[in-house]
Order: structure tokens, then sequence, then C-alpha cells
């Protein structure tokens, strides 16, 4: 018989099949969905008169991206708020908020986000900047790491907060000299507010999420673990829009998502938890993550730490961070959820938070035997040297947010001079966990960071962002090779989320494809970061064309 016509070819390569060869090939055809053929020109004879071929002409082919950590729903409705991204200029800030409020008479709150505490001295804005711009009405916007808010007087005062107010156990309310709070909330001092923030509405959420799943697509982006459904510091939890969006048919991604393990709470959540994961399994949806979030962020001294943070002077404080999670709890806790076949997305910044979170790994590898429950650690900006070599012996995957790898504002002002003993030295370290055998995963953590992966990729193998002003490259040792960097946005991510059949370009696999514009191997590395998306397609249908 014959051998039937593909629906889709794409050939005149290069074609980077991200396999454990590295291998390259010309031309993938598609049928139904799925790759049928990966080869040279040979593929050619599966065209027929209803085939769609796509011409390379040169341009890379891939598997498509996949995105680690994100937090898509979030991003989508910031975009339609008060939007303070992309800029560090206070004077921009000052536009923008007195654009939007003027532009939104009708919303009883002004809320958004996505400034950089790099914009402001100590990395703490001031209530008065804001009240000059809108005294009459609350105003709280959430920091570019989401770990932190700035709010006005109107809205410090409908929440209560005066000199009197005690921090909360886990988090920080920002003083003036007499203890008035200053308008900046750190951690968990951020829900004093945020709970009085009307809530988005479903519509809301739904629209945010089609938003942002238009431009992970435009990003190359097939599939992503969204790392935090839940409510969250005031804010609905977004799986409801997830449902949604899957029920109806227009959640085009593939998504898994990781549900949000309340910390003010014990195992008695954990049955909840399995039902919502029963619940969020529908289309392209699953829900078979509990995100823990272990510590907080450098930035603001709550990442957790071996070493006490220094004061200004260079002095050790008595501050080593915060541990959310007690860890003894912690070794139970994912010990239950392992059992249960739950993955665990753990939040673990700080290289004592690390720690605590590759033991409780431990435990219940020794409880449970190895489980193919893959769980990760994310955003590991401190990693002791002693427990780097653990990721590979206990099957804990590091997920890399690499665009943080570089020298900025952030990290030179407000992280380094800060970090006790060792420990700036031992930030990302991509490649002591390679060369350990770790399976590397990566992800933006957007709207955090920026989302376009292959600005990540870019950092993550020069140590610099594309296009800085700063020649300097941030720990050179730990830089990746081009081939490493794109493997941890396809194959790795693809394995955190249990998508088994993508993440490479291989007969049998899911057609998540995406074309680049150019072939960034052939190019010298600094020039990474100019490659663009030019097409995407999930499951052999293109959800992108630039």
């Amino acid at each position: 018989m014959p051998t039937p016509h593909a629906d889709l070819v794409l050939t005149g390569g290069p074609v980077l099949t991200v396999d454990g060869a590295r291998s390259r090939a010309r031309s993938v055809a598609v049928t139904a969905g799925l790759i049928t053929a990966v080869g040279q020109d040979e593929v050619r004879e599966l065209i027929g008169p209803k085939t769609e071929v796509v011409d390379l002409a040169g341009r890379l082919l891939l598997p498509g991206f996949q995105d680690a950590h994100v937090h898509a729903v979030y991003g989508g409705v910031e975009l339609g708020e008060c939007d303070l991204t992309g800029t560090t200029d206070p004077d921009e800030y000052r536009r923008r908020i007195r654009a939007y409020a003027e532009a939104h008479p009708e919303r009883e709150w002004i809320t958004g986000g996505g400034w950089s505490m790099e914009s402001f001295p100590g990395g703490t804005p001031t209530r008065q900047f804001l009240d000059a711009l809108v005294p009459d009405r609350p105003v709280y916007l959430l920091n570019r790491d989401h770990h932190g808010a700035w709010a006005n007087t109107r809205a410090l005062e409908l929440a209560g907060l005066d000199a009197a107010t005690a921090d909360p156990s886990d988090g920080r309310i920002e003083r003036e000299a007499d203890g008035t709070p200053s308008g900046a909330l750190q951690e968990g001092a951020t829900g004093l507010v945020a709970r009085l923030v009307p809530p988005t509405t479903l519509a809301d959420r739904v629209a945010g999420l089609l938003r942002a799943q238009q431009l992970l697509h435009s990003l190359g982006i097939t599939a992503w673990q969204d790392a935090l459904l839940g409510v969250f510091n005031g804010q609905p939890d977004p799986a409801e829009a997830y449902l949604v969006a899957a029920s109806e048919g227009r959640l085009t991604a593939r998504v898994n998502g990781a549900l949000w393990w309340d910390r003010s709470r014990g195992a008695e959540q954990i049955p909840e938890l399995v039902e919502r994961r029963r619940r969020l399994r529908v289309g392209r949806l699953r829900a078979d993550s509990v995100k823990i979030m272990q510590d907080g962020i450098a930035e603001n001294h709550t990442a957790a730490m071996t070493n006490p943070y220094l004061d200004g002077c260079g002095c050790p404080t008595a501050n080593s961070g915060l541990s959310f999670v007690d860890p003894d709890a912690l070794r139970d806790y994912v010990t239950e959820l392992d059992a249960l076949d739950f993955q665990v997305h753990f939040h673990a910044l700080g290289d004592r938070a690390v720690r605590e979170a590759l033991d409780a790994v431990e435990a219940a590898r020794r409880a449970n035997g190895f489980r193919d429950t893959r769980h990760h650690l994310a955003h590991l900006q401190v990693v002791h040297p002693d427990d780097v070599p653990r990721f590979r012996a206990l099957g804990a995957v590091a997920n890399l947010q690499p665009l943080w790898a570089a020298h900025e504002p952030q990290m030179d002002e407000l992280t380094i001079p800060f970090l006790g003993g060792d420990s700036a030295q031992w930030q990302y370290p991509f490649a002591d966990l390679l060369r350990a055998g770790a399976t590397l995963a990566a992800g933006s953590d957007w709207p955090v960071s920026s989302p376009d992966p292959i600005e990540g990729i870019h950092t993550a193998v020069n140590r610099r962002g594309y296009g800085d002003d700063d020649a300097r490259v941030f720990l050179p040792d730990q830089r990746l090779d081009l081939g490493t960097a794109l493997a941890a946005y396809t194959a790795g991510s693809a394995y955190v989320n249990h998508l088994d059949d993508s993440g490479t370009i291989r007969v049998g696999a899911v057609a998540d494809l995406v074309v680049l514009d150019r072939d960034p191997f052939a190019g010298p590395a600094e020039e990474i970061g100019a490659a663009k998306v030019e097409q995407t397609f999930v499951s052999g249908e293109r959800v992108w064309c630039g």
C-alpha cells in the first residue's frame, strides 16, 4: 500500500531534535497531530496534494519551548492593569500611574504592578510618591518579583495599618522613623492590604489567561507549569479560569498546575488537594503538582540562608531569612504527597531553603522508595556546594530561571553587598549542577521577569542579558552551552511537566514545534538573543505566525 500523505511537512532544515545525540535532520512530517517522520530530503515523499508545506529555508525548527515555572493568569490579568514593567525610571512610573488613574475613573482601586526595587533607595518606595498621584483612591501595586507591594496612604488606612500594627510572622511592614508604615510591604505583609482589593472576576481571569496564552505562543511556548493555583495574598484562584478555558476548548497549550500549599495549615489540607487534582483534569489541563514556598527572596532578606545577611556596613546581622514551613513538618508533608503521586514544586531560593527542600525529598525517597514524581526546586539563587550533588542522587530537578543570573542593579546593589560568607559566589550554579549530573529544566517566573525563552537561553549561555550595557559576565564558570540551555527549555521542562510525548522531535511525539528566524548555533553566542519566533505549532496546528 502507498504511504499516506502527511498533513504537514516542514522541510529545508535545520531541525534540532533535542535527542540524546543532539542530532539534526532537515525535514519533519506531521499527521493527525503527531510526528510521523523525521529525516532528510526523503521525507518530502510524504507531501501530497493536501499537505501543507513549510519551507524552513535555513531557519531552525526545534521542539516547542516549555516554561517550568510561570504565572500565566496573573501575568495576563496584569497586562490589562497599571503596567509598570519594562522600565526602572521613577518618572515613567509616575507617568503611567497618573495616566492609568485618569483613564479609569470608575475603578475603586488602582491595581497592577511590575515596579523594580532598584528604582528606589534601599529598594523601598514611599506612600507619599503615590499620594501625589492618586490621593483619593487606594493604590496597591505589586513589585516585579511579587514578593512585595507598594501602597498609598489611603490603602494603608483602609487596611488599618499604623505604627502599632505588628509585622506578620511571614513578612515585614517597612516603616518611617516613628513606626508609621512607609508604603512598602514585604512577603506576607502584602496580604494585609491585598485582602481588601476587589477580586478580579472570573471573566477577567479567563480573559487574562487567553491574553497570556497568545503572548506565550508568540514566544514559542507550547506548554507550561503554572506555579500557583490557589488563593494567595488575596488574589483569586487562577484554577477556575483554566477550567473554563479547558472545558470550552480554548486552552490550546498543555498546562500542568501546581496546587498552592497553604502554609498556615498542615497535612489536613492534603485530601482537598487530592480532590482538586481530580477536578482539574480536563482537556489539556492537569494539576498533578503541589507548590510549597519555602522561603522569600534575597533582595528583602527573606530568602532562607545558611549564613546571616550583612548590614549596610558589611557586618553580620541576626537575620538569616525565613523558612515559611517548619523543616521537620516539611519532610512529613512531602513524604505524604509523594506517596500520593504528587509532584512537589518547591520555591527554594536561599541555600538553607534548598537544603530543607532536598532533605524533604530525601525523607520521601527513604520512606516511599524512588517514585516517578519528579520533584523540582525552582529559583536556586544560592546553593551550598555540599548540596549540588544531591540533586542527581535524589532525582530532584533543578528548575532554573536564567534571566536572573546577570549583573543588574538589583543584583549588584540590593543583593551581593548583603550576602554573608561565600553566598554571593554560590549564586545560580547552573554549570555546577550540570557537571554534577542534575536534570535541568527552565522557566521564567513571568510576570516577575520576561517570559521569552530566547532571552533566558541567551543569559544562561552568556551570563549577561542580551543588549545589556554592562559588559561584565556574572560568575562566568557557571555558563551553559547553547545545546544544554535549549534542552532545559524543551526536553527538561517536558520532563518536569510529565509530558513525555513532547520536548523532542521524534516519531510518535506530539507535533509541538517552533520555527526560529535563524539558527543561533550559526552565529556568535553574543547574538543568541537576536533570534525571534516565526511560527508555533501545538499538535500540528499553527497557534502563532509572526
